[in-house]
């Protein structure tokens, strides 16, 4: 089929025909003039009647001068139409032309074309893009199939990169330009193909992806380099990728970079060919876990305690391996110094058990000193093994495999508490129990900066009384401050307030803990003002003072503002840190107010809350008070870490309760019958082995049960969906580290109903 013209031809087309027409018309009537005048003439030679031939010369002549005005009108408007005819190809023309001077005057490439999708029309720019490749662009008539071919055979189109849901193809050119290509058809069947550059929007993308992969690997080195271990990820050419401060200082030899070197280029042959059984089984798909003597760069022998774990692409290859290597050399020496010191002491009884009868006191104190280096060493044992089940994705993890160790720590030294072992025993006892808050707390800084910054972290907003909220952190504080010789006033309070009560129990936390740490002597004070539609939570102190100029900085990460003469604490400085991000997350206002040498008051601005009808069961139990009642209670306890289940038994044991331990339902279903089986509460840790979790293993016990138990979970998952469906269930939970004092708070609760 010929192709379909433009509105301007079919215009001439038309007027040509009008011509045309008025043309014959004319000529028509210039045949009937004639013809009348012939008649006229012809008539007189047959002598009629002179009345006769008067009347129709008379007729004749009124007929030629009525087709003669017809004629004269007729040629008018056969003027006037070639006027109207000259006016439109004018027009027509004028026209073309500012249509082909819009085309030309696209920023983009614009090519048209016609039903049958073949080229009309192109401007210069598309017709540069062919330039810049060395080939003719294509002549008009060419089908769009043969134009997109003929650009990818001459190397014009490099890349072709198309969407479902993006509006249009993209292409990169031979001249490193990227256009995006979009197609609009026309009224008349056509097609009209525009090609945009988005080299521009495209480098911008490409610099804002490379952007946020520099600021996700510069959280990773700052967690991954204040953790006391060997850290790095080897790809399957066997080319260290990513390794912390720590394993660059201990295999840097000289100074050297490792990134993109070799692992047989880092170690030395030998050393080498004893990893390389290891190496092969993890890029077998195996985790492995062994111990290996080193020597440093110095010339210092350190036992080394190493993992591989294997990465797995979306097909299930292995494309490299994690490593994580402790330093394990104190605990060897401990355990050689145990051993020596075991032997020794031996030795020493059997020698003079019969000379020193008088001396059993000394003795047992000695045994007693042992028996508490024993248990910090089978304690220290169970965290070195415990660490090593940090898998793939060891950050993502962290918060849950390294509170592991912590968890069972914290009960075994809770449990150790509560007996009596001698003075020099329970303080080292004390020791061990202060050095696990110390780590519990900057472990649990670092995991709380990192999750906010990650947005892991999600408020769970609701309106509470802050009664029960105040009154256990002046408790859980008072006795903090009291150590310290500082005397802690509290101002209690019931209003209502619409917050996240955890989030909002960290801020105040943070402000006490400044506190007690900053304030040498004198008092602190934590109460509230209530102000319209809004509660001011504050912290007051006697502290020295911050300068006005550090009023803003001490919220910085790793921001510290000693004043002269203090000792050095322990803290990285991410305690306001993080109080900054939970007050952004939750929209509330914090303030500080201080004047050196008299004090500071932090404060936080909280919104006003109404209180929801409570649902039967909401109540979660952590307010109640201790008692004895705790004896007989029946508890099971179901944790896949032996350590953790071990460390739970000795510490409810030693409030009277009957524990049973399971690492799974069936370690349970093997020891008891658990459809009648009495029970007065279960204690489940959420992440079991096998996939499994505690809230199915719960869900499967009583499902089986005539009556349903009470169900605690404990987990390290901080996050609100399994909170929200851990109290959908109606179940308590606990997150860890578990504190005793809140856990026998809950179990009383249980008990007494």
């Amino acid at each position: 089929m010929p192709a379909r013209e433009h509105p301007e031809e079919i215009k001439e087309e038309l007027k040509d025909r009008r011509i045309a027409e008025l043309e014959a018309e004319n000529q028509r009537l210039r045949r009937i003039r004639d013809a009348l005048i012939v008649r006229v003439e012809s008539g007189v030679a047959h002598k009629p009647e002179p009345y006769a031939a008067f009347e129709h010369s008379v007729i004749l002549a009124e007929q030629v001068r009525e087709r003669t005005e017809a004629l004269n009108l007729t040629m008018e408007e056969l003027k006037g139409s070639n006027k109207a005819l000259s006016r439109a190809r004018e027009e027509a023309e004028t026209t073309r032309q500012r249509l082909s001077d819009a085309i030309e005057s696209i920023a983009d490439g614009f090519v048209l074309f016609d039903r049958q999708h073949r080229l009309i029309q192109s401007n210069s720019r598309f017709r540069s893009y062919w330039s810049h490749a060395g080939v003719s662009p294509p002549e008009a008539g060419t089908a769009i199939e043969d134009v997109k071919a003929r650009a990818m055979a001459c190397g014009l189109i490099v890349e072709e990169h198309s969407h479902e849901d993006a509006e249009g193809t993209v292409f990169l050119l031979s001249n490193d330009r990227w256009v995006q290509m979009t197609e609009r058809p026309t009224l008349e069947g056509g097609l009209v193909v525009l090609y945009s550059d988005i080299t521009d929007v495209k480098n911008s993308e490409m610099a804002r992806r490379i952007k946020a992969l520099e600021e996700s690997e510069r959280w990773i080195r700052v967690v991954t380099d204040h953790v006391p271990a060997l850290i790095a990820y080897v790809g399957a050419d066997m080319t260290v990728q990513f390794c912390n401060k720590v394993y660059e200082a201990w295999y840097g030899r000289g100074g050297s970079p490792l990134l993109g070197q070799r692992l047989d280029q880092i170690h030395c042959p030998e050393f080498y060919q004893r990893l390389l059984p290891q190496i092969m089984e993890v890029l077998d798909g195996q985790n492995v876990t062994f111990e290996l003597e080193e020597t440093g760069e110095g010339g210092e022998v350190r036992y080394m305690l190493r993992s591989y774990v294997p990465n797995f692409d979306e097909f299930g290859d292995i494309i490299g391996f994690f490593v994580l290597i402790r330093d394990i050399t104190d605990r060897r020496k401990t355990a050689l110094a145990l051993e020596q010191a075991y032997d020794n002491l031996e030795r020493r009884v059997k020698e003079r058990t019969a000379a020193l009868s008088g001396l059993n006191s000394q003795l047992r104190e000695e045994i007693s000193e042992r028996a508490a280096v024993e248990a910090r060493l089978r304690e220290a044992k169970q965290e070195a093994e415990r660490a090593n089940m940090s898998k793939t994705k060891f950050l993502a993890a962290v918060s849950h495999d390294l509170l592991q160790p912590l968890n069972a720590a914290r009960l075994f030294t809770s449990a150790l508490q509560e007996h009596a072992f001698g003075p020099k025993a329970e303080g080292l006892v004390r020791s061990v129990s202060t050095s696990l808050d110390d780590v519990e707390n900057l472990l649990g800084t670092l995991v709380d900066i990192s999750k906010l910054d990650a947005g892991v972290i999600k408020p769970d907003v609701t309106a509470f009384d802050l009664r029960d909220l105040l009154n256990n952190i002046a408790r859980e504080f008072r006795q903090m401050a009291l150590a310290e010789n500082l005397s802690l006033d509290f101002v209690p309070s019931s209003v209502v307030v619409e917050s996240d009560s955890q989030l909002l129990a960290r801020i105040l936390r943070n402000f006490l803990t400044n506190a007690i740490r900053y304030t040498s002597s004198g008092r602190i004070l934590l109460g509230c003002r209530r102000r319209k539609d809004h509660v001011l939570l504050q912290v007051w102190d006697t502290g020295p003072g911050i300068p006005e100029d550090k009023l803003t900085e001490i919220f910085q990460e790793f921001k510290r503002i000693r004043p002269g003469g203090s000792q050095a604490d322990k803290g990285l400085g991410l305690g306001l840190a993080i109080v900054d991000k939970i007050s952004r997350m939750l929209g509330h206002e914090v303030t500080v107010s201080s004047v050196e040498g008299k004090g500071s008051v932090f404060s936080v601005q909280v919104p006003l809350g109404q209180l929801k009808p409570r649902r039967p069961g909401a109540d979660n139990g952590l307010g109640s008070s201790l008692d004895d009642g705790l004896s007989g209670a029946r508890v099971w306890v179901i944790d896949n870490d032996q350590a953790i289940c071990q460390g739970m038994k000795t510490l409810l044991e030693g409030w009277d309760c009957r524990v049973i331990t399971a690492v799974s339902l069936e370690d349970l279903e093997r020891q008891l019958p658990i459809e009648s089986c009495p029970v007065d509460l279960i204690l489940a840790d959420y992440h079991l082995d096998n996939d499994e979790n505690g809230v199915d293993v719960v869900g499967e016990i009583n499902r089986r049960r005539a009556v349903p138990a009470p169900v605690l979970m404990i987990t390290a998952n901080y996050t609100n969906e399994l909170k929200q469906h851990i109290r959908e269930l109606g179940y308590l939970l606990m997150n860890k580290p578990v504190k005793p004092l809140k856990l026998r708070s809950v179990l009383n609760h249980v008990i007494r109903g």
